[in-house]
C-alpha cells in the first residue's frame, strides 16, 4: 500500500480532518483508569467513529480481533515515569510495525532538554525508514524539561511553532503539538508547518471546555485532534468520541 493510501485512512481526504485516540500511556504511567480493559475501550472508540488509534506493539498482538476495521498507528518510542521520563527511546522499528498491520507509525520527541539531540536523531532515522516502507509518520512534538522532579511544558507560540517546523523539516507526515490557547497565535504554528497539524488533548478536563479548545484550534487551521485521557477516561467513551468527531469533521474548514 502506498503512503498516500495509508494517510487517507488516517485523515479523511474529503475534508482533510482527523480524530486520533492515543492509548500508549500504559508504558509511561502503568495501569491507569480507562486502559485496564484495553480491548473494551478500543471497541468503544471504534463504535464512536475515531479515524485512528495509537497503541504499542504488544497491544496489537493481543487485540487483533477488536482492531479489525480500526486503523492503528504503532507507537515506536517510549519511556517510563519510573526512570527517565523525558528521554524517549525507540522500542520498535518501522518494518516491524508494517508487519503488524499498522497504518502508520507514531514517535514522541521532547525538545528543550539535554536529551533533545538523541531524540532528533531518532526522528530523522525513523522518518527515513517510514519513506522506505511507505508508512505515514506522526510526530508527537513537545517542548518540555524537568525541574525539581516536575515536567514543565513550554506552550509559547514561538516554541510550539519551532517544534512543528522541526517535525516538518525532518520528514514527519503529521505533527501533534500542544495548543497555544489562542487561535490567532496558533495560526502562526500552522502557517510555518506544511504538514497537517493536530493538537494534543492534554490532561483530563471538563468536556465542554475540551470541545471549545478543539473548535478554537480547528478555526485556526488545525487538521484535528489527538486526544487520549479526555476520551478513554470519560464516562461514556463511545459518545465522547462521537461528539469530538462531530466537531472536527463537520466544522467548516477555513
Amino acid at each position: 500500500m502506498l503512503k498516500k493510501e495509508r494517510l487517507n485512512k488516517i485523515i479523511k481526504p474529503q475534508i482533510g480532518r482527523t480524530v486520533i485516540v492515543p492509548m500508549d500511556h500504559g508504558v509511561t504511567d502503568g495501569t491507569m483508569l480507562g486502559l485496564v480493559d484495553l480491548a473494551q475501550t478500543l471497541e468503544k472508540v471504534k463504535q464512536g467513529g475515531a479515524d485512528a488509534v495509537v497503541i504499542h506493539k504488544g497491544i496489537v498482538k493481543q487485540n487483533s480481533e477488536v482492531l479489525e476495521g480500526l486503523p492503528y498507528l504503532i507507537h515506536i518510542s517510549g519511556s517510563s515515569s519510573l526512570g527517565v521520563p523525558l528521554r524517549k527511546v525507540l522500542v520498535a522499528d518501522v518494518k516491524e510495525c508494517a508487519e503488524l498491520g499498522a497504518i502508520g507509525v507514531s514517535i514522541h520527541i521532547n525538545l528543550g532538554n539535554k536529551y533533545e539531540p538523541y531524540m532528533m536523531e531518532d526522528l530523522g532515522r525513523i522518518a527515513r525508514d517510514c519513506e522506505r516502507e511507505n508508512m505515514p509518520l506522526l510526530a508527537m512534538m513537545y517542548v518540555r524539561n524537568q525541574k525539581g522532579g516536575e515536567i514543565i511544558n513550554d506552550t509559547s507560540v514561538k516554541s510550539v511553532a519551532h517544534a512543528a517546523r522541526l517535525a516538518y523539516e525532518l520528514g514527519a507526515d503529521i505533527v501533534k503539538v500542544n495548543y497555544t490557547g489562542d487561535p490567532e497565535e496558533f495560526r502562526q504554528v500552522i502557517e510555518g508547518c506544511k504538514i497537517p497539524v493536530v493538537i494534543a488533548g492534554g490532561s483530563k478536563q471538563a468536556f465542554q471546555e475540551f470541545i471549545d479548545v478543539i473548535r478554537s484550534a480547528i478555526s485556526a487551521g488545525a487538521t484535528g485532534v489527538s486526544c487520549g485521557r479526555n476520551v478513554f477516561q470519560s464516562d461514556e467513551v463511545a459518545e465522547t468520541v462521537k461528539q469530538i468527531c462531530k466537531v472536527v469533521h463537520n466544522q467548516i474548514k477555513n
